[in-house]
Order: C-alpha cells, then structure tokens, then sequence
C-alpha cells in the first residue's frame, strides 16, 4: 500500500509539474507576443508624430529595423525570461535550503562555484556588449543598402552597375557575418566553462567529502545528497545563463527602441486656440532657420503676410531655401530665430494636429497609398460626400482620365501610386489636399509634372475655388509661368529674401527675377503678360 499511494503520489507530482510547464510556456509566449505588440504599436504611433528633425535623427532603415528587428530580440528576452528565470529561483532556493539541512561542511564549494559562474557571465557580457551595439547599427546600414538597391533598380539597370551595387551588399554582409560570428564564438564559451565548473564542483564535493566520511563526520548518504542539491543550484544558475547570453543584444535593442519612444514631441504642455476672427494669414516675423548640426542659417530674417484668398507665390535658383520655407509652416521643421504665426497665434503655440488640420499639403512628388483613387482623395477628410470629390477632380483636371478607368475612382493604386503616370499622380495629390477644403493651400512645386496647358487649366480653377472659400494659397514654382498672376512674389537668393510683390513690380525692382523671367521667357512673352 506504501509503495503504491508513494508512487501515486509521485505520478500526480510529475503530471502537476507537465500542466504547470504547459502553462507557463503558453502564458509566457502570450504575454510576449502582446508585450511586442503594444511596443510596436507605441513605436508606429511615436514615428507617425515624428518632425523631419525627428525623421533625420533616424533613417528610414534604422526605424523599420528598431520596428521589427530590435522588437523580436526583446519578445524572445521576455519569453524566455518568463519560462526560465521565473523558475529558476525556485529550484535554486529549494535546493539551497535542503543543502543547508543536510549537515554536509561544504557549503562554501557552493559559493565559491556561483562566485566563480557570475565573474564570467560579468566579463564575457563587457566583451559581447559593445559588440551587439555594432551589430544592430550594422543590420541598419544593410537595410539601407538594399532599400537604396530596390528604389534605384532602374537607375543601376540603365547604367549596368549591378555589380557595384552587389558589392556595396557583399560588404554590408561581410560586416555583419564578422561581428555576428564574434559574438556567438564568445557566447558559445560560456556553456563549456559552466559544465567545467559543474564538473569540477562535482569532483570537490566528493574529494572533501570523502576525507569527512572517512573522519565519520557525516555519512554517504548525506554527501550523496549534498551533491545532487548542489547540482540543482548550478542547474538553476546555469538556466539563468542560457538567459544571459540573449540579454546583451536585448538590452541594446531595449536602448535603441527607447531613443524612438522618448523622442521629444513639439507640441507644448499648455497649448492656444485659433483665433475665430481670422482665417488663412499666415505671418513670418524676421524668421531665420537652420537644420540642425549646420554651420549656418538656411532662411535668413523671412517677413511677409499673406491674405485670405489671395495667392503668395516663392521663386528663386535651386537651393534658394523654397521649400525649406514652406515646410516651416506646418511646422515639419521648428524656426531657429523669429517666429511664424496662422490665424495670430504662434505656431509653436498650438497643438500639431489643430494646425495641419487647417492646411491641404501638396509635396513635390507627389504621394499615393495603396487602395484606390476615392480612399486616397478620403484620406484627408473622411466624410467628404460624393459632390467634394467630383469637384476635387474637377479642379485638379482629374476627371478626364478617372472617368477613362474601367471602375472609375474605384480603380486599383497600387503603393506609392506607381501604377499611374507621375502627372496623374500629381494631380489626385492635388485633388486629395482640395478634398479636405483647408483655410491654406500648401504647393511644393507640386505642378512640375504637367504640362502648360494642363498647368494653366488647374491653376485658373484653383484660384477661382480659393477666391470663393477665402483660402490661402502658398506655392513654390520653378516656371515663372505659374505665378506671373500671383497677388505676391517672394523671391529668394541663397535664404534671403530679395524682393517682394507682383510681377510688374518685381519686373521694376527686384533683379534676381528679372534673371528669372529673361531665361524662361522671351521679350514679347513677357510683354503680353
């Protein structure tokens, strides 16, 4: 009957033990899965409020690998930390209470092995740990490379430098093969040296013991004991390692995504509301700018004002500080001196949501996302009706080419809208910002890839549209033809800005345009103006 109900009981001890460890690898893998995913999610939704000073601290590469890559090292900690070091404890503190009980002198062969295990696991971590940081700026650096591969495919191809380009990545490869087999070679120490000092914790214990047994200090049995306790404890430091050799590269990849997530956000703790009696003006006050880590200012002491329905046109030489300018106003950059004011308040001053709420932006490349032509045109007002849509294509000269597709504005684009023509494309960009009906139009020569009649249609429409709903237009060109009838000219040279009006008064005053209007047009051109 003993030995049936001990054995009963055994069974029921083994079967507890399988549930449990069934429980915590579910549960474990459960909550990392959710811990990456909230993290993630706080990551996307942290880049997605980014500033282009933000954008510039990190590439592109380096957020997609902290996304992704940087984020599974840490799920995989998390796991087994839950799986492993959760339990460890147990059987560690279990063991050392029995091997206290169990009157075996030798306690200090114990210490002197977790001493010894913990000196190397502390110096193999100095070694592998600046390494890991390398490795991940490394994987940074190739995904870069191949993103720069696959955006300039047709370029590479047309001038048959395929091999270069394969180069660039065999030496990414090489780099990252190099640090990589470094860092497992030093972890991969660690496991024979643990075995050594278990080994060798074994012989200790029954050299020493073996001298007490012979003295009849303690029995057989309690040196037997002793050593199997003591295993444990080792087992259980030993499982704490196993841990250990992921920590290093999850502790990087911990401080590579908290850069991302403490990020400093733009908006102030205390933010103004717009004012209700003023809608599309929008002020430079003696504003200058430089991007950051530069030597010098790029916009250099900026003032105008702009009024509700009228349009204000910027031109001037490549590098002239143009779109730089404009993209101060949705504050994607932050003024280094001055200030910019929408509606009379300072930019700065209120929430980045509110103030691009009130803008329909236009980049110069134009920008589509995948889905089709009416999610694209919703995408910056939700709950347009069918009537804003249809005059969005109108103004922007859409309609045409939409109305030719078989399933209309239902038709398939792909991402990034490379399944449509670069005029097409720039015109639903244009379409998706008058969509929205903003107080102020934003235009980073964002009529470059159409031509002039298609140009002079749109802007003739445009125009009509702002002077009736009173919206500001601020528009960067490069053609001369696309602002001759705007109601104010900035012309910039070299961030400065160097004349100020209409195109008849410009033509008087300011010879930076003069240079312009002469090398775009002729004499007779610019006297039917």
């Amino acid at each position: 009957d003993y030995i049936i109900y001990s054995g009963l009981k055994m069974l029921g001890y083994a079967l507890g033990s399988a549930v449990c460890a069934i429980l915590v690898g579910f549960l474990a893998s459960r909550i990392a899965a959710g811990f990456s995913k909230d993290l993630r999610e706080a990551v996307f939704e942290k880049v997605t409020h980014f500033s282009n000073e933000n954008l510039n601290t990190f590439s592109t590469s380096s957020l997609i690998t902290r996304t992704t890559n940087d984020i599974q090292q840490l799920q995989m900690t998390v796991a087994m930390f839950l799986r492993i070091v959760m339990y460890a404890p147990i059987i560690g503190v279990g063991a050392i209470l029995h091997v206290i009980e169990s009157g075996a002198n030798m306690t200090w062969i114990l210490a002197l092995c977790v001493v010894i295990i913990l000196s190397v696991v502390l110096a193999i971590f100095m070694i592998v740990m600046p390494k890991f940081k390398i490795m991940q700026k490394m994987i940074d650096k190739m995904n870069s490379v191949v993103r720069e591969l696959l955006d300039g495919m047709l370029v590479i191809r047309a001038f048959n430098n395929e091999k270069i380009e394969e180069a660039k990545f065999d030496q990414a490869n090489k780099d990252i093969t190099s640090i990589s087999l470094f860092t497992t070679r030093a972890m991969a120490f660690m496991m024979p040296i643990m075995m050594f000092l278990m080994n060798g914790t074994t012989l200790m214990i029954l050299w020493f013991g073996s001298k007490q047994v012979d003295a009849g200090i303690i029995q057989v049995g309690s040196i037997m004991a002793f050593m199997q306790y003591a295993m444990q404890v080792i087992m259980a430091f030993l499982m704490i390692t196993m841990v250990a050799i992921m920590l290093p590269r999850a502790n990087v990849s911990a401080l590579r995504i908290h850069e991302v997530l403490s990020s400093n956000i733009t908006d102030k703790e205390k933010t103004r509301d717009f004012s209700s009696n003023m809608r599309g003006v929008v002020s430079f006050k003696n504003v200058s700018f430089r991007y950051p880590g530069a030597d010098e200012d790029v916009l250099s002491h900026i003032s105008f004002e702009t009024k509700p329905g009228e349009t204000t046109a910027f031109i001037g030489s490549t590098g002239s500080g143009k779109s730089t300018l404009i993209n101060l106003v949705p504050r994607f950059y932050d003024v280094t001196s001055g200030s910019i004011c929408v509606d009379g308040v300072d930019i700065r001053d209120v929430k980045q949501a509110d103030l691009r709420s009130r803008i329909g932006y236009v980049p110069q490349k134009g920008m589509l996302l995948s889905g089709d032509i009416e999610s694209n045109l919703l995408y910056s007002k939700k709950d347009a009706n069918e009537k804003d849509i249809e005059s969005a294509l109108s103004i922007s000269q859409s309609t045409e080419f939409v109305s030719k597709k078989p399933e209309g504005i239902h038709s398939e684009i792909s991402q990034g809208g490379t399944n449509v023509s670069g005029g097409q494309r720039q015109r639903l960009s244009i379409a998706r910002a008058i969509v929205r009906k903003p107080e102020i139009y934003i235009f980073d020569d964002s009529f470059s890839a159409l031509d002039f009649k298609t140009d002079a249609k749109l802007r003739e429409a445009l125009a009509a549209s702002c002077k009736e709903t009173k919206s500001t237009v601020l528009l960067v060109a490069q053609r001369i033809s696309s602002i001759l009838h705007a109601d104010q000219i900035i012309v910039l040279d070299k961030g400065k800005m160097v004349g100020k009006g209409t195109h008849a008064e410009l033509m008087e005053s300011c010879d930076v345009y003069q240079q312009i209007a002469s090398s775009q047009l002729t004499k007779e051109e610019l006297a039917n103006v």
